[in-house]
């Protein structure tokens, strides 16, 4: 079957081209051209992914990526021309897995699609697929579901958010710098930069962490990066 694509922009020229270039690789493509009727179609279309512009009338992007971020972990790439980096790092920050600045070339948007699809399915070794169990089981992520639990609650991460949980747990107590961190979990991203990588540690922290003002898990390494600890 198909994956579903909902593409939410007001300029129907740009609307007809992702439709036009993406269903041309068998994706199943839908529109709309405003966040309202987005968030309409997103409730009853349910895609695998969504194509998000930012200035649009009714209601715009950041508030349509806001909504759809308090109930799904769907993947998000905004697609604006909007593109300072403090636009880039908001977008990041409100939740979306990618952002490509307008004029853009569809096959770097098909390339950027297939790499979030290509990162959900790939197939996981027997090897690791073993649940990670931190803080005497405070904190499990599973990898054969690409679940993560704090306190035996399912915590809901978005895609980009669940792959540097998983890249950091996995070394325990390696210092990481952070250019080694965006360079593994965001190898295709050329708008985003190394700020992202504070961005999402921000988030995880305050999805994982009892006081994220004094994280357990994720430890800052001033002047380097991270470390992920087993407390």
């Amino acid at each position: 079957m198909a994956e579903k694509i909902l593409a939410i922009d007001d300029d129907d020229l740009v609307l007809k081209l992702i439709q036009h270039s993406l269903e041309r690789l068998g994706y199943e493509i839908i529109t709309a051209q405003d966040g309202t009727s987005g968030l309409q179609q997103f409730h009853e279309k349910k895609p695998h992914l969504v194509i998000l512009d930012l200035m649009m009338p009714h209601l715009d992007g950041w508030e349509t990526c806001r909504s759809i971020r308090t109930i799904s972990k769907v993947p998000i790439i905004i697609l604006s021309a909007r593109g300072s980096q403090q636009d880039i790092l908001k977008g990041l920050k409100m939740g979306a897995d990618d952002y490509l600045v307008k004029p853009f070339y569809p096959e770097e948007l098909q390339a950027r699609i297939e790499a979030i699809f290509r990162r959900a399915n790939i197939p996981i070794p027997e090897s690791d697929k073993m649940p990670l169990r931190f803080g005497g089981s405070d904190l499990v992520i599973d990898p054969a579901n690409r679940q993560v639990m704090v306190r035996n609650k399912i915590i809901d991460l978005t895609p980009t958010e669940y792959d540097l949980l998983l890249f950091l747990a996995r070394r325990v107590d390696r210092v990481l710098p952070i250019d080694v961190i965006f360079e593994n979990v965001w190898p295709y991203y050329a708008e985003a930069s190394l700020n992202s990588v504070k961005w999402y540690v921000w988030r995880l922290r305050r999805k994982i962490e009892d006081n994220p003002r004094h994280p357990r898990y994720i430890l800052t390494e001033h002047g380097i990066g991270y470390r992920f600890a087993d407390t």
